[in-house]
């Protein structure tokens, strides 16, 4: 298939940018989120970045940013929230109404931000919006907190796509208050914004024991953000490896759903390079995403619709075989 046909633009983790500082070339500094978009813009393939909010802009200000995108011929894809450690017992959810309210005021602020970006996502991942010990929290209370946060948001930035992002686990709370998929949909159902959706990340649909392929059919047209990546799905651990790299199959399910509920968004890599040069870790994303896409579009329909009307396990996986062949 012809690359110009490819329906989306690609975006990169940003802070993987200051990973092997060494294959460098210039003596310029690889400190700031400026020097890091300097060196995302080298990366074959990319056209947009999502920056963290307010993590990324520390240093500069939106205008600032903006101006360097187009510098670099690059566009905002979304802004992400990234709540400081001032909200390490809550952000949406802490007990404290005075910092709940402070961290729902962050929160708008990155709409504003996004506007001036020139971009209409805001995708809201708090890493501390959970608990830890049974009996620790009202879930109820937990779980209307940040409904009535997110309707809040929405009636005020009816212009902005806003998405949450789920994660089952991690180091910083054992139980999120929005752990899967499944009680993501729920969420949007209690919000009721048309504005409100959803971004799915392979690692954490991964950890959270969900089959991301599935999981995307059933998000639907709610589905607002996809972030790509893969992983070993050992006990908690985000892995962050690249794209189809652990689970080729999955990765191909992933892509052929994707097709099949039109998804309008960006692809966006959340990877983490580490002892690997991330330029060459995106422009290898940016690749296995065209091969994975391009198989799946070429899959026989008339075959699938024989394997899934007769469950037939074996030639499911004769055709994830053949469709590999061609990756």
């Amino acid at each position: 298939a012809d690359d110009d046909a490819f329906p989306f633009m690609f975006g990169s983790r940003i802070n993987s940018m200051k990973d092997r500082l060494d294959l460098v070339s210039d003596s310029s500094p690889m400190s700031s989120p400026r020097d890091w978009l300097r060196r995302q813009a080298t990366i074959r393939g990319l056209g947009c970045v999502d920056f963290n909010y307010p993590q990324h802009f520390h240093d500069w200000d939106a205008k600032e940013a903006k101006q360097a995108l187009d510098e670099a011929n690059l566009v905002a894809g979304a802004v992400c929230l990234r709540y400081p450690s001032t909200f390490a017992r809550g952000a949406m959810n802490h007990p404290d109404p005075k910092l709940r309210r402070e961290a729902i005021e962050m929160t708008k602020q990155a709409a504003e931000v996004a506007k001036i970006l020139g971009c209409n996502e805001v995708v809201v991942w708090s890493a501390y919006d959970g608990y830890d010990y049974p009996f620790q929290v009202d879930y109820k209370d937990k779980w209307n907190q940040i409904v009535e946060a997110f309707q809040e948001c929405c009636d005020a930035y009816p212009d902005i796509k806003w998405s949450l992002e789920f994660k089952p686990t991690d180091e910083n709370t054992r139980f999120f208050t929005i752990p899967s998929t499944g009680a993501a949909m729920l969420l949007l159902k209690d919000i009721d914004r048309d504005n409100m959706g959803l971004t799915l990340d392979m690692g954490h649909m991964l950890m959270a024991g969900e089959n991301p392929g599935q999981s995307i059919a059933m998000v639907g047209d709610k589905l607002f953000g996809i972030q790509l990546n893969d992983g070993y799905t050992r006990l908690a651990a985000e892995d962050g490896m690249m794209f189809g790299s652990v689970h080729p199959s999955l990765a191909l399910e992933a892509m052929y759903q994707l097709r099949q509920i039109d998804f309008k968004g960006h692809l966006y890599f959340d990877t983490f390079p580490q002892r690997s040069d991330p330029v060459k870790e995106a422009e290898y994303n940016i690749r296995r995403v065209k091969d994975f896409w391009y198989a799946a579009g070429r899959m026989s329909k008339t075959e699938l619709e024989r394997i899934a009307s007769e469950h037939d396990a074996i030639g499911a996986l004769e055709l994830v075989n053949q469709s590999l062949r061609e990756c």
